[in-house]
């Protein structure tokens, strides 16, 4: 049976995003009105009695000059990614975005391939023969997800391979880190924390620290700190505009799409951080703290508030966002990865992102000018 694929009003969308168990924050319409260099396209899979099977958000970012478009679909498109004939749903997508003038097509199926629990990352990290997370034996691996690479590969997909600081180059992560809340109460969340999670908040406590939730007011306040994080951890910052256009259109569709979290002590903001939530899936977005006052430990009281809070909301997953796979004790971010998976979170790694190039000729040139950007 042949599947058929169209453009999706914006509540045709959102009800099927409402009906799914996990979606990425990525794959709702409001996405697109945070991207406005790029044009933004809901389209949906339907089965031949017309029931809607599959959505997808596709951004569309135009070529220079020319009417040609980079076709991605970050973290999606949200399909049956297991089913026997994976051409039925991908091929129809290809012809349309083929006819929308896309030179080639970039996605990120939403599949774990494999988790590490706290103590295997861990062990790794203290193993001087783990160099990287996939030297590790994994807790937990899905043979599923090895035979949607192959078949991927078949149809002619290439996969785009992890750099030295994975998840944090272009595109979105291959690996992250998530603290599983699915039938935990927060007494037992609180118990997988490290001893030196559970020391710092107590800390942060006994100095007095506040974690307040803000609004759009206080991302100005939010965003000081995220341009001198940028500077200390070394990376580019996005532009305040970006997270305030983020605010309205995340919020203008639900209004608890996007939390703002402010850690006060005597007064000063000493950290911040942004939390989206879709359905059961809570993330932690971007993070930003100042140097000053470390030992009153804001950046663990600020976590712990937002886990109880998503925990409150019945979230079944607290996602921390990307991680390096590296475990080289020199490479800058392994302490970012000891610092979320000291609050029991689990190393996962995704299938990856993937490439159709339509025209081989336009995906070339664009790669190598990516590469010299």
């Amino acid at each position: 049976m042949t599947l058929t694929l169209r453009p999706l009003s914006r509540d045709e969308h959102l009800a099927f995003v409402g009906s799914r168990p996990s979606v990425s924050h990525m794959q709702v319409p409001s996405w697109g009105e945070v991207k406005p260099d790029w044009k933004a396209e809901s389209l949906g899979w339907f089965e031949e009695d017309g029931r809607l099977v599959g959505a997808g958000l596709v951004l569309l970012r135009p070529l220079p000059k020319v009417k040609r478009y980079l076709a991605y679909l970050p973290e999606g498109p949200v399909i049956d990614w297991h089913a026997d004939d994976l051409a039925r749903w991908l091929d129809p997508l290809l012809a349309h975005l083929k006819a929308r003038g896309a030179f080639s097509v970039k996605m990120g199926p939403p599949v774990a391939a494999r988790r590490w629990n706290p103590e295997a990352v861990k062990a790794a990290i203290a193993d001087p023969a783990a160099h990287r997370l996939s030297d590790a034996e994994p807790t937990w691996q899905d043979p599923r997800a090895r035979a949607l690479a192959d078949r991927l590969h078949g149809m002619g997909w290439r996969r785009r391979e992890p750099d030295a600081e994975e998840g944090f180059a272009a595109g979105q992560p291959r690996y992250v880190c998530q603290v599983p809340f699915a039938g935990r109460s927060l007494e037992e969340i609180h118990g997988g924390l490290n001893q030196q999670w559970r020391r710092n908040i107590k800390k942060a406590e006994k100095a007095g620290v506040k974690v307040v939730r803000g609004g759009a007011d206080d991302l100005p306040a939010f965003y000081e700190l995220y341009t001198e994080t940028a500077e200390r951890d070394r990376f580019i910052p996005r532009p305040l505009p970006y997270f305030q256009r983020m605010w309205t259109a995340l919020t203008a569709e639900d209004p608890d799409r996007m939390r703002l979290y402010l850690a006060h002590h005597d007064g000063e903001v000493l950290a911040a951080a942004t939390m989206l939530i879709v359905g059961g899936h809570v993330w932690y977005s971007y993070g930003a703290s100042t140097a000053r006052k470390r030992e009153v430990q804001p950046n663990n009281a600020m976590q712990w508030r937002m886990m109880a809070d998503a925990h409150e909301l019945g979230a079944h997953v607290y996602d921390f966002r990307g991680i390096t796979d590296t475990l080289e004790e020199s490479n800058h971010l392994l302490g970012l990865l000891r610092f979320k998976v000291g609050a029991g979170g689990e190393a996962v790694e995704y299938v990856g992102e993937w490439d159709f190039p339509l025209n081989k000729m336009l995906h070339k040139a664009f790669d190598l000018y990516m590469a010299r950007r």
